[in-house]
């Protein structure tokens, strides 16, 4: 009974969040990475929730494939990469809670930054490249950093459909340069990935649900949508770290 209550637990929770992810474009994988870790335990928690996110983030892409900015995609990825990988290989021994609390406070900041001067988070090519490898950094030790890259994205003028496939096809570039290096460190060990492919028909239907709710929100409403959860993740990871 325990194990089915387990099982129940992550399906729901991985659909939840992936709609909600399709929706504000982030939010999923901070809010369920808690969910997981008292289930799996911290370590495979991260391993997991990458294979879980991928098939959400990959499902959104699809879903909005014809609204993808690629070339924001290329230049983000430039950073991410690598900063990914270094990332991956630095959380096989040391996560970083720390790092989660200042996520938090940056995100609380970059909302007040965006109601203050809307244009300020617009970055060039060279400095959206270093936010990708701050991202990919982030991203390898606390699971999720969607939250963080979300102003800078909705700043190119990206929304609805544009905002959430471009924005998940950035971090489908992150998941898999950490699933690289987290099976060779022997993080992602075969029952995590697993357990993370058993998750993915939850994460492509909670994807599939959020693109239809999206699509009927008006632009203003959506902006609103994303930074209330902008404010949400922040107080989220502040506090709990």
């Amino acid at each position: 009974m325990e194990l089915a209550l387990k099982v129940v637990a992550l399906v729901v929770a991985t659909f939840g969040t992936a709609a909600l992810s399709a929706i504000a474009g982030f939010g999923g994988g901070v809010l369920l990475l808690p969910v997981f870790v008292a289930v799996l335990g911290p370590r495979d928690a991260v391993a997991v929730l990458t294979v879980a996110q991928l098939a959400g983030n990959g499902s959104r892409v699809w879903f909005n494939r014809h609204e993808v900015d690629r070339r924001l995609v290329g230049v983000f990825a430039v950073g991410a990469v690598p900063a990914a990988a270094a990332g991956a290989l630095l959380f096989a021994t040391a996560p970083l809670p720390a790092l989660t609390r200042a996520i938090g406070v940056f995100l609380l900041v970059m909302v007040a930054w965006r109601r203050w001067k809307p244009q300020a988070a617009r970055l060039d090519d060279t400095a959206f490249a270093a936010l990708g490898a701050a991202s990919g950094f982030g991203s390898a030790l606390v699971g999720s950093v969607g939250p963080m890259v979300a102003p800078f994205f909705l700043s190119h003028g990206l929304l609805k459909g544009a905002y959430i496939g471009t924005e998940a096809a950035a971090a489908v570039v992150m998941h898999l340069t950490k699933l690289v290096v987290f099976g060779a460190a022997a993080v992602l060990t075969a029952s995590s990935a697993v357990v993370g492919l058993a998750l993915a028909p939850a994460a492509t239907a909670g994807a599939w649900v959020g693109k239809k709710t999206v699509d009927r929100l008006s632009a203003p409403v959506f902006v609103l949508v994303v930074e209330v959860g902008l404010i949400v993740s922040g107080l989220l990871l502040t506090v709990t770290g």
